[in-house]
C-alpha cells in the first residue's frame, strides 16, 4: 500500500494509493499495463529533491531505487540504470576511469530525475545534464519498451532527454562520458558591483563560474573551477576596500579533486528555491530589478542567498535553455521561513524578461503561460499523446502543466 511521501524540503506531502519499487524492467512494464487497465496513474519518482509537484499522484508512485548502478561503458558512453544516484554514479564512473562533463550543485538526485527536470551546473560551454544524454530506454504508456538513441529512433532524442516523466518510465540512461580528470576549485568574496563589472571576464576565462549574492551584506561569493591540468595562472584581483577589509582578493578556498567530489556541495540546511532561466542578454536588467525588489521589499525576511549561473544553448524541446545562451537566477529561502510572497514577487520580474522556470523548483505557471516559451511545445505534446494515449503518466498536477484548459 502507499505510504506518505515527503520531498527533500518538506513542502510536498501526499499519500499515493500504492508505492512500488520494481526490481527490473519486466516489473515496470507489468505495473504500467495494470495501471492502464485499471485507469489509474503512474508517476516515477527519483530522490524527491524537486519541490514542484511533478511526482504527486493518487495512483502509483514508482521508485527505481532498486534499479541502480553502471550497466556498461564503451567508447565514450556509459549506460546506467535510471535509479542511480548522482553521487554513486560519480564514484562508479571514477572507478572505471570515467567522468561526466559537468554536474549540478548537489548530487542528491537520481540520474533519471536530474535529466528529466533539466538539472544543470554552470559554465558558458556546458549545457544542462540532459545534454549529456546519448540514449534512453523507457516503458511507454502502453507498457512497451522503447529505445531512443543514435541507432534507434534518433529523431525522438530531443524530446526524451528531458521528459518530465510523462513520455514513459525511464529505466536506462546512456551518457556521454570522458576520461576522468580533476578540477581546481577556488572561491573568494567581493562587493556585488565589482562582481557584476567583471562577470563576463570571469565567465569567459574559467571553465565553470558562478556566484552567490547575499542580500543583507550586498557582498558576493565567487566560485571558479578549471581542469587541474589546465588551470590558468592564479590571479590576484584588486577590489575596492570595504569596511577596512583587505582590498586584495585571494582565493579563500582551494580544492583539487575529481568532478563528482569538487562540483557538488553537501547541504545540511533545507531550503525552498525558485529558479528562472533567462536569455543571457536580459540578465543585467533582470538582476538589477530582482536586487532592487529584494532590498526594498524582502530584505527583512530574506537572509538567504541568490545564486547566478550560466548554461549553453541546446535543442532539447522542453529544455529551459532551448535555443539561447542562458543565465539563471535562483532565489533560496530557509524552509522555516515564509517564501511564497517573496517568490511570486521575483517570478513576476523573471517573466517580464522572458524567463523560463526550472521544472523541478517552485513556480506558478500553467500550460497556458508555458506554451509560448517553448517553440517545440506542440511537438512534445503530440509525442506524449502518441506514447501515452490513455494518460497513464498524467495526473491533475501534470495536466495543469502540460494541457491548456
Amino acid at each position: 500500500m502507499g505510504h506518505e511521501f515527503v520531498n527533500w524540503s518538506g513542502s510536498l506531502v501526499f499519500t499515493p494509493a500504492r508505492y512500488a519499487e520494481p526490481d527490473d524492467e519486466d516489473e515496470v512494464r507489468a505495473l504500467v499495463r495494470r495501471a492502464r487497465q485499471d485507469g489509474t496513474t503512474v508517476r516515477p519518482v527519483g530522490s524527491g529533491h524537486s519541490s514542484s509537484p511533478l511526482v504527486r499522484t493518487d495512483g502509483i508512485l514508482l521508485s527505481l531505487d532498486r534499479m541502480a548502478g553502471v550497466i556498461s561503458d564503451r567508447a565514450g558512453l556509459a549506460t546506467v540504470w535510471a535509479g542511480t544516484k548522482l553521487k554513486t554514479l560519480g564514484e562508479g564512473l571514477y572507478d572505471a576511469g570515467l567522468a561526466m562533463d559537468n554536474l549540478g550543485d548537489v548530487d542528491y538526485q537520481s540520474i533519471a530525475g536530474a535529466t528529466a527536470t533539466g538539472t544543470h551546473g554552470t559554465g558558458l560551454g556546458f549545457g544542462n545534464l540532459s545534454t549529456q544524454v546519448a540514449g534512453v530506454r523507457l516503458v511507454t504508456g502502453t507498457g512497451e519498451l522503447l529505445d531512443v538513441g543514435a541507432d534507434s529512433n534518433p529523431e525522438l532524442l530531443p524530446a526524451v532527454r528531458l521528459s518530465l516523466g510523462v513520455l514513459g518510465v525511464v529505466t536506462r540512461v546512456t551518457l556521454e562520458v570522458q576520461p576522468r580528470y580533476d578540477l581546481h576549485r577556488r572561491s573568494w568574496c567581493a562587493p556585488i558591483e565589482w562582481t557584476l563589472d567583471h562577470l563576463a571576464e570571469l565567465q569567459h576565462t574559467n571553465r565553470n563560474m558562478d556566484f552567490y549574492w547575499y542580500p543583507r551584506s550586498d557582498q558576493t561569493q565567487i566560485r571558479v573551477m578549471n581542469r587541474a591540468d589546465e588551470t590558468p595562472e592564479e590571479r590576484v584581483w584588486a577590489l575596492p576596500r570595504v569596511s577596512g577589509s583587505d582590498p586584495w582578493a585571494r582565493p579563500r578556498e582551494v580544492q583539487v579533486g575529481p568532478t563528482h567530489r569538487t562540483i557538488p556541495r553537501h547541504r545540511e540546511l533545507r531550503f525552498e528555491e525558485i529558479e528562472y532561466m533567462l536569455p543571457a542578454e536580459a540578465f543585467p536588467a533582470c538582476f538589477a530589478e530582482v536586487r532592487r525588489r529584494i532590498r526594498e521589499r524582502h530584505r527583512r525576511t530574506v537572509g538567504w542567498r541568490v545564486l547566478v549561473r550560466s548554461i549553453a544553448a541546446d535543442d532539447i524541446w522542453l529544455s529551459n535553455a532551448y535555443g539561447r545562451p542562458t543565465t539563471t537566477i535562483a532565489c533560496l529561502q530557509n524552509t522555516s521561513l515564509p517564501h511564497e510572497e517573496y517568490f511570486r514577487d521575483v517570478e513576476a520580474v523573471f517573466r517580464q524578461y522572458g524567463g523560463r522556470p526550472h521544472w523541478g523548483k517552485k513556480h506558478w505557471l500553467t500550460a497556458r503561460e508555458l506554451r509560448p516559451l517553448y517553440p517545440r511545445w506542440d511537438d512534445f505534446q503530440a509525442l506524449r499523446r502518441r506514447l501515452d494515449p490513455d494518460g497513464v503518466f498524467l495526473g491533475p498536477d501534470q495536466a495543469r502543466l502540460l494541457e491548456e484548459g
